[in-house]
């Protein structure tokens, strides 16, 4: 169910319980900024998700509260893992999902990483 972007961080969200490591995920990428982990439910051949590891509900919570250096952590493991992954070339797609019209399901900030195949139109009409 999409989440309102406005809503305050809720810690015992999925995403929380994972950077605590009461739930087990498959870890890609970690400094001290993000952490990084596949998918568990894979919308491409490669779908990686990169959390932030301080609280925020959305990348508009993230953009006005984070300090510099949160936000160029976070940009940069983003940067990483996808260089990591291979998908500088042939391409890649990042998607942030913010707030119920954007789909957002869990108030936890979150960049998808897809890539190892087509991926086609962003929206089809």
């Amino acid at each position: 169910m999409p989440i309102d972007a406005t809503q305050s961080y809720d810690d015992e969200n999925i995403f929380a319980k994972i950077l605590r490591g009461e739930i087990p995920s498959s870890k890609v990428y970690e400094d001290d900024w993000a952490y990084a982990f596949d998918d568990i439910n894979p919308q491409a051949e490669i779908h990686t998700l990169v959390i932030p590891k301080g609280a925020y509900v959305s990348w508009d919570d993230f953009s006005a509260r984070a300090s510099d250096a949160e936000i160029g952590g976070f940009v940069r493991a983003v940067g990483h893992v996808a260089r990591a992954k291979g998908l500088v070339e042939p391409g890649y797609r990042l998607l942030a999902n913010i707030g119920a019209h954007g789909g957002q399901e869990v108030p936890h900030l979150h960049v998808h990483i897809f890539g190892g195949q087509p991926l086609g139109r962003m929206i089809c009409n």
